[in-house]
């Protein structure tokens, strides 16, 4: 090679255009590799190489050939920072590192990161502009690489209608100006890659719209890792590290089928980490002080999944989660992402599966976030009445846009496939479907053909659940839906949006008013009891008494019950008895397995101490039994969406508040469930049953052990050659008062 020193010709003017120099300086370029870096220039007919650096601040810099101990000078062209250098006759593929001295006498060395090249390929830009890039997280964000034995950061991002876009953070004094990036054309993508930086950096992208010029200073929405709130700022993070903490290989393999399948027993507890249970101080547990405490609080308890109130990053506590921005980021408040990764892990090694909540209804208008990210409606819709979510008071994700579709389901299988989640419980799913959801009339616009639907959410819910269901075998996808909106949970080539289940919202809604009213005028209201039965099989239904109900005045489950303390208890056992008898999975919220009294709070912990309290002991024994008894008997989980697997014996004793039915598996046991809604017992009372024998009595919830009266049938009786509700055997019953009471015939 050529001495880069030799005939070196002394920079007497900058060979870049004044207009280029006041550009970068004034951090308005559009395309800063097309100046800065190696360029080749012309000579008195020579071919030479122009190094050119802008790095305010600095009052010296010299370019370092790699593998030489030369140390050329570049010359100050602007006071601004400008600098150039020029080499002699030397390729485009000339290594140098940049020697510089700030304003000081402190010099350093530093790779130039202008003179690599590009990472991002072309085939990469058309699979994200077609929406069909199902790994982006991979390409777009910051990823930690190595180019030419050089270590650093790849920073890529969408900004479609930026003029300028630079990584600003620790490493460049937050300065616009040191590190603009890569204009790639029409893809709108941004991208740079930094030399020297590594995981823990802190970083965000300050972009200049070119819609008037307004700067904006936004995290990361690919970050994987976010300062804890109320820092804002992007972690970089080696995603690829954490691989190695994974222990759950026969999980993903065989665990999560059989756990997920349509015929195994699900019984969820819903939890929001931040205030299951506080360390001292109030202060929020760990990841991995909550692998110590709640895994093994859950499996005790019996339950096969946890569900996770959003555990991605997000501003505010009072949102709960739900108003998400760092969507490929477990929150910081309780750990890492290596943190998070073992609390999965964990959970799996334990046998049980983690479902998490995940919100692309709806984002929040932090400043930092995705609202006018380039300067203009890039996310979201620019017209309100699509936009907006006024109830809430966040935006609307643009579904029809790709490259937001690509962003979105992306996202779902970041969580599938990069941190093991069995399962995606999709939030407020009914106002993605609706075009005029919470809207007054004119306050929407419809689809192309007048009517009300989202078709561009439709297809985007239908994409979404294919390719989850495609690509990690075993998962559920789980829709918090409130309308009657056909096919929830059918699959997509029957015309269904391809859910594994829908939560079943009528029949919570009409259970808790049915149980928030006085028993005496129960009777008047026995269809709520009843009335869920005529769908019940048209969906995969998860029966939930979710955080929803606990908030916001609506008290909670044990405060909303009727009667004095005895009688509060009794129908707390009573209504999570009928949730686990009828057809359908279970989900209760945390603190309802032993009756927390007061409503949920967010910012502190549930009130543990109420476990001191025999009434509350009792409530927590019956969860647990309930769990045992559920998970032991398959006639309570085989047949949950078919008719096959429930049969009424009588839904008419709207008189006395008494319902009763059969629960069967596949092979045809069954198990006999009786409830009593009043709080008088009820002696000799009737019930048919099919076959002669001895009806052992497996659950009563009124027993003292469970801080009931203790009337029951001692353990099981014979049926009695009388025939009632149509069959020609029958059970002459005690019925103890408000309690649930289930028999299988041995």
């Amino acid at each position: 090679m050529t001495n880069p020193v030799q005939n070196r010709p002394r920079v007497e003017a900058p060979t870049a255009s004044e207009s280029d120099i006041e550009a970068l300086l004034g951090a308005r370029h559009w395309n800063p590799f097309s100046v800065l870096g190696p360029h080749p220039i012309v000579s008195n007919g020579e071919t030479l190489l122009s190094v050119r650096v802008v790095l305010p601040g600095a009052s010296k810099v010299w370019v370092l050939p790699r593998g030489s101990s030369d140390a050329i000078p570049a010359v100050k062209v602007h006071p601004g920072g400008f600098f150039e250098a020029i080499l002699g006759p030397v390729g485009l593929d000339f290594r140098y590192r940049l020697r510089v001295q700030g304003p000081g006498e402190a010099v350093w060395e530093t790779e130039d990161a202008y003179r690599f090249g590009r990472v991002l390929s072309d085939y990469d830009l058309y699979l994200l502009g077609e929406g069909k890039h199902h790994e982006n997280y991979e390409k777009l964000g910051a990823h930690l690489l190595e180019i030419d034995g050089v270590r650093g950061v790849h920073f890529a991002v969408w900004a479609p209608n930026a003029e300028r876009v630079s990584v600003v953070g620790t490493f460049n004094d937050w300065d616009g100006r040191r590190n603009p990036m890569r204009n790639l054309g029409q893809s709108g993508i941004w991208e740079v890659f930094i030399p020297g930086l590594t995981e823990g950096d802190l970083y965000k992208f300050e972009i200049r719209s070119q819609i008037g010029g307004t700067i904006r200073l936004k995290s990361d929405p690919y970050a994987f890792h976010s300062e804890l709130r109320p820092g804002t700022a992007s972690v970089v993070h080696d995603l690829n590290a954490q691989q190695a903490d994974w222990h759950d290989h026969g999980w993903l393999t065989e665990g999560r089928k059989r756990r997920n399948a349509f015929d195994a027993p699900i019984a969820i507890y819903e939890v929001h980490l931040g205030s299951w249970m506080r360390g001292e101080g109030n202060r929020y547990l760990t990841y991995q002080e909550l692998s110590e405490r709640l895994i093994p609080y859950v499996k005790d308890m019996g339950f096969t999944h946890i569900e996770l109130l959003p555990i991605q990053e997000h501003p505010f506590d009072g949102s709960w989660g739900y108003q998400t921005l760092g969507y490929f980021a477990p929150t910081s408040r309780h750990g890492t992402p290596r943190d998070f990764v073992r609390f999965t892990d964990a959970c799996h090694r334990a046998d049980i599966g983690v479902i998490i909540d995940w919100v692309p209804a709806h984002f929040p208008r932090d400043d930092h976030g995705l609202r006018l990210f380039d300067g203009t409606h890039v996310y979201e819709h620019a017209d309100p009445r699509m936009g907006e979510h006024r109830d809430w008071g966040t935006l609307i994700f643009n579904y029809g846009r790709n490259e937001v579709k690509n962003f979105l389901i992306g996202n779902a299988l970041f969580w599938l496939e990069k941190y093991h989640v069995d399962g995606l419980r999709v939030d407020a799913v009914a106002s993605m479907l609706y075009l005029d959801y919470s809207r007054n009339e004119g306050d929407w616009i419809p689809n192309e053909f007048g009517g009300r639907e989202n078709l561009h959410a439709i297809e985007f819910l239908k994409k979404l659940n294919e390719l989850c269901h495609a690509r990690c075998p075993g998962v559920i996808t789980i829709a918090e839906e409130s309308t009657s909106w056909p096919g929830v949970s059918m699959p997509t080539y029957l015309g269904g949006l391809g859910f594994s289940f829908k939560w079943n919202m009528g029949w919570m809604n009409d259970t808790l008013e049915y149980f928030t009213r006085d028993p005496i005028y129960r009777k008047y209201h026995h269809r709520n009891l009843t009335f869920s039965m005529l769908y019940a099989f048209t969906e995969n239904f998860i029966l939930p008494l979710s955080h929803d109900e606990v908030v916001h005045g609506k008290r909670s489950l044990l405060d909303k019950m009727p009667g004095d303390a005895w009688q509060k208890f009794a129908n707390l056992r009573l209504l999570l008895g009928f949730q686990y008898t009828m057809p359908g999975k279970k989900l209760i919220y945390m603190g309802d397995e032993f009756g927390q009294g007061a409503e949920w709070n967010v910012d502190q912990s549930l009130d543990w101490h109420l476990l001191d309290i025999d009434y509350h002991q009792g409530v927590h024994r019956f969860v647990k039994d309930l769990n045992r008894l559920y998970a032991s008997r398959p006639a309570l989980h085989e047949v949950d969406f078919d008719w096959k697997g429930f049969e009424w014996v009588d839904l008419h004793d709207w008189e006395k508040s008494i319902i009763s039915f059969v629960r069967r598996a596949r092979d045809g046991r069954e198990l006999l469930v009786v409830l009593n809604f009043t709080p008088t017992p009820r002696e000799s009372y009737r019930v048919g049953v099919g076959a002669p024998g001895f009806y052992r009595e497996v659950l009563n919830s009124d027993s003292q052990y469970y801080g009931g009266s203790n009337i029951g049938n001692a353990g099981g009786l014979h049926a009695e050659h009388v025939a009632t509700h149509g069959r020609p055997w029958s059970l002459s019953l005690n019925l103890p008062p408000l309690a649930v009471v289930a028999f299988e015939r041995s």
